[in-house]
């Protein structure tokens, strides 16, 4: 009886635990293109200056790339999550020029914006 749940429990440890082993680094690497045949080229195409946020010798080591070592470079978790995905979507096979998007631009309003909306003033900033 106890051989029997010491097999369930040890068939459910992978299932419940995080995998600890780099996927990135067991997935095919991609073929260079014809204008992306350097690491930097390719992080250039994808925008938000992400060539200067990592840096790759090899095209072997760009596609080995994952989450935590991007974060051990001190990148922000909107720049890993994009890299990441672009690195992802040219390795699917589509062109950086069509899904590579600019970064959101700054607000054009500062504060909690303004006091008057749409023509009518907020009640909250009404002057007794």
């Amino acid at each position: 009886m106890s051989y029997r749940f010491t097999t369930q429990a040890l068939s459910a440890v992978p299932r419940l635990c995080r995998a600890l082993q780099n996927k990135a680094a067991l997935r095919p690497v991609p073929p260079l293109r014809d204008v992306y045949n350097t690491p930097e080229a390719l992080l250039k195409s994808f925008g938000r200056s992400a060539e200067t946020k990592v840096t790759a010798e090899k095209w072997e080591d760009l596609w080995k790339l994952d989450g935590p070592q991007l974060k051990k470079a001190g990148l922000a978790v909107r720049d890993r999550r994009y890299i990441l995905w672009s690195l992802e979507k040219f390795r699917q096979g589509e062109n950086p020029v069509q899904f590579s998007h600019p970064s959101t631009p700054k607000k054009k309003i500062r504060g909690h914006g303004p006091a008057v909306q749409n023509g009518k003033r907020i009640r909250s900033r009404r002057r007794r």
